[in-house]
């Protein structure tokens, strides 16, 4: 089966990389104790050029776990998002409450200060931290010091998170994705799950040693951002004559991570088989839909906890790659929610629309009781 493949090569990877987890928090090894397990699923010694439709509802059937009143707060996971500037704050509020709406229990938000007070008014739900700076607030002889401080900002928070959002909102400021590299890398030593979109893949497209060969990063491309990665991954031009095909050989080439390239349907693919995602989202191309999906793979946490910890239903177990699992389970969510948005508001549909319906599309498929 792929599961045993992928958990047999995972070990190999834990081991070469030799991670010391002797040192580490316990609950830093809880974590990693299921998620070592799901390392590196994806990463097959073959690619095939089939696309597959996926059973995207009996997915998120499969790995939404029904609500348990004996569990305490954080335990259905907790989130956070790197990203908000001076120019975008939106976007990473999007990418964070979605994961609320969701399921998660809490959900931070690492920001720069300028960003901080909008995205704290925006919702009291959100855990708003004004860590992040910017190159016009920091002096050249002080880039070092301060850049280690916020890094070191984040990491003493990183054992307490589920899962990584990278890039909403983020921009490009030299400076602050300088920092924001240094914390991908603590991340992926902590073995936190990583969802990458927005500016992060700009980051990641100049800095593949982010991501290559950790499976549990997951790439979410517009067709800009992909046309980007394409180019600069497997030297050529997007072909979408052979969309799968190459989807396939950028997953391997990146050393197995997960990517959804979003479309008319969404394309999954670590490296083998391509699932498609095509259930009728909504004809309104409101600006922030990317965001509430790049806060939708949160799905993929659930996936791991509740199939290595013992609480998923065997269809999970088949033979899937966790973060494809969660990708598509997150595609399928806010193409419903999208769809139910759309009945109501028509033209006028806006994100903060879409948002709202997250909860109905979920309870629609995989009702609470």
């Amino acid at each position: 089966m792929l599961v045993n493949h992928g958990m047999n090569q995972l070990a190999s990877l834990s081991i070469a990389r030799s991670y010391s987890f002797a040192s580490s928090i316990a609950a830093v090894l809880r974590r990693q104790s299921f998620l070592i397990r799901a390392r590196g699923g994806g990463v097959h010694n073959k690619v095939h050029s089939t696309k597959t439709e996926a059973d995207a509802v009996s997915i998120l059937r499969a790995i939404t776990p029904t609500l348990d009143p004996t569990r305490h707060k954080g335990q259905a996971g907790k989130i956070a998002v790197i990203g908000g500037c001076r120019e975008y704050t939106g976007a990473p509020y999007f990418a964070a409450i979605s994961a609320l709406k969701i399921g998660a229990d809490l959900s931070h938000v690492f920001c720069t200060k300028d960003a901080a007070p909008v995205i704290k008014s925006y919702s009291p739900e959100l855990i708003v931290h004004p860590v992040l700076e910017e190159s016009y607030s920091v002096r050249e002889e002080e880039r070092k010091q301060v850049s280690a401080k916020v890094v070191a900002e984040v990491d003493k928070w990183m054992e307490r998170f589920d899962c990584l959002v990278v890039g909403p909102g983020l921009g490009r400021d030299p400076f602050l994705l300088d920092c924001v590299s240094e914390i991908m890398k603590q991340a992926r030593h902590s073995n936190v799950p990583i969802v990458v979109d927005g500016d992060g893949l700009f980051l990641v497209a100049n800095s593949l040693h982010l991501v290559h060969g950790y499976p549990l990063a997951v790439l979410t491309p517009n067709v800009n951002e992909y046309k980007r990665l394409v180019q600069t991954v497997l030297k050529c031009e997007v072909d979408d004559a052979d969309a799968h095909g190459q989807l396939s050989s950028l997953a391997k080439q990146i050393g197995g991570v997960t990517i959804l390239r979003k479309g008319r349907s969404d394309l999954i693919s670590d490296g083998d088989i391509v699932n498609s995602v095509s259930i009728c989202g909504s004809p309104r191309r409101c600006g922030g839909q990317g965001d509430i999906l790049s806060g939708s793979p949160f799905l993929l946490v659930l996936v791991l906890q509740y199939f290595y910890l013992g609480h998923a239903k065997p269809f999970v177990a088949a033979d899937r790659n966790p973060t494809v699992l969660g990708c598509i389970a997150g595609s399928a969510l806010l193409r419903k929610a999208a769809s139910l948005a759309f009945e109501t508001r028509k033209r006028s549909t806006l994100t903060t629309d879409i948002i709202e319906c997250l909860g109905r599309s979920l309870e629609d498929i995989c009702p609470a009781y």
